[in-house]
């Protein structure tokens, strides 16, 4: 599966199959599911995990919360669109490792 495939997925009732935890969890962000993006993004507990729940946080609102997630991934709170950094993390989690991510 490639970004684009992901993208198209988004039309469909549920994630593709072979994506892992991360990518399902920005999947149902897109899809208006927050709560269970953020269980997702809770389950993984390495950077590329801080990092979406980060995303999740700042996208709720509770800014205070996401620079906490943001610095345990070791990045700073982006400047860019909400649209951008999720575009941005399915690129980067694609380009990880498609098959675990």
């Amino acid at each position: 599966m490639d970004s684009n495939k992901f993208r198209e997925s988004l039309a469909g009732s549920a994630p593709p199959p072979e994506s892992g935890p991360l990518l399902q969890a920005l999947w149902h962000d897109a899809n208006g599911d927050w709560d269970r993006a953020h269980k997702l993004a809770q389950s993984q507990k390495d950077k590329a995990g801080a990092r979406v729940h980060a995303y999740l946080h700042r996208k709720e609102g509770d800014l205070d919360n996401a620079a906490y997630w943001y610095g345990r991934a070791g990045e700073t709170m982006p400047e860019t669109s909400l649209e951008q950094e999720w575009e941005a993390l399915v690129t980067m989690l694609m380009a990880e490792n498609p098959k675990k991510r």
